[in-house]
């Protein structure tokens, strides 16, 4: 049985008071959350903690025999937390990619390493992998592909992608496209970057000649650029579409080609406990993002 240590807390806190009114004070919660805590406490251990009446709040035989070993568990908790702050510098660097945010994970991280310092670092999706194999972060939330060399990846959600069009291009007006549409089109694309081209280019077209090689580019402002000027279409995760929302640009839906995997990437090597707990954090609040599919993870 894994115990809420939160719970706990409030459980010690109203045995001490023997009031709910003051307990929930002192807890600054409302004073209905609190028996519902209390509730949730008694139903996980199966006994009742108190006897509670409109006048008098007493302890129980059962909850007079768990109150010292809580008070335990909380220094235990309170003990393991300080000294894994302790073990580390106290400083993580987090780089993440275009569209994507981490301010989810970092209040729910800061919930416990309130003293932690977090730098953010704005990756493009080919810095990723060097930028955390050389320290330059500690951390990112990026997508894949990703070379997989001396990294480990952790997979979180998928995401469609989108193709990004000028507004005056003859598919604008649809609501979904196939990646076959797009045979005849020059891509933007990234000098090197093979495995990304592979990811999504049609090649050979239907007819079998090669597709068309878009302009070079170093960022998702510039492949706007150029799409917005007519010179070529990109294809972008819906996320940093939304992101990136022009009045001269449209994103249409591409329905049938692989969707974006957002991951977790980390170094293969000894992680303290202030970066963990930062993944951990990662891990459980990424399934709350819109338009995306969790996915198994493959553990560090």
């Amino acid at each position: 049985m894994d115990l809420d240590l939160r719970l706990v807390r409030s459980f010690t806190v109203v045995a001490e008071e023997l009031h709910f009114g003051r307990a929930a004070a002192r807890l600054h919660v409302a004073q209905p959350a609190l028996s519902r805590q209390i509730r949730r406490l008694e139903q996980s251990l199966g006994v009742e903690l108190l006897d509670r009446t409109s006048r008098r709040v007493e302890l129980t035989s059962a909850g007079s025999s768990f109150l010292p070993p809580a008070r335990r568990l909380l220094a235990a908790g309170e003990r393991a937390r300080t000294a894994a702050q302790q073990d580390s510098d106290g400083r993580i660097t987090v780089g993440f990619s275009a569209g994507l945010t981490v301010t989810a994970a970092v209040s729910a991280f800061r919930a416990d390493y309130f003293n932690a310092e977090i730098r953010m670092k704005r990756l493009e999706w080919f810095e990723q992998h060097d930028a955390v194999r050389d320290g330059r972060a500690d951390v990112c939330v990026g997508r894949l592909p990703v070379d997989g060399t001396d990294v480990a990846v952790i997979p979180l959600y998928e995401e469609p992608r989108v193709v990004m069009l000028p507004v005056g291009h003859r598919f604008a007006g649809k609501e979904s496209l196939s990646i076959l549409d797009l045979a005849t089109e020059p891509i933007a694309r990234h000098d090197g970057a093979v495995a990304w081209d592979a990811f999504w280019r049609v090649d050979p077209r239907p007819d079998g000649r090669p597709a068309p090689d878009g302009p070079i580019v170093e960022s998702v402002e510039e492949k706007l650029e150029l799409v917005a000027n007519g010179d070529c279409i990109a294809i972008l995760p819906a996320s940093a579409a939304h992101r990136y929302v022009r009045d001269d640009v449209v994103s249409i839906l591409i329905h049938d080609i692989s969707p974006s995997t957002v991951a977790i990437i980390t170094r293969r090597e000894h992680h303290p406990p202030i970066l963990l707990a930062f993944i951990d954090a990662l891990s459980r609040t990424a399934t709350s993002r819109s338009n995306s599919v969790p996915v198994d993870d493959d553990g560090l």
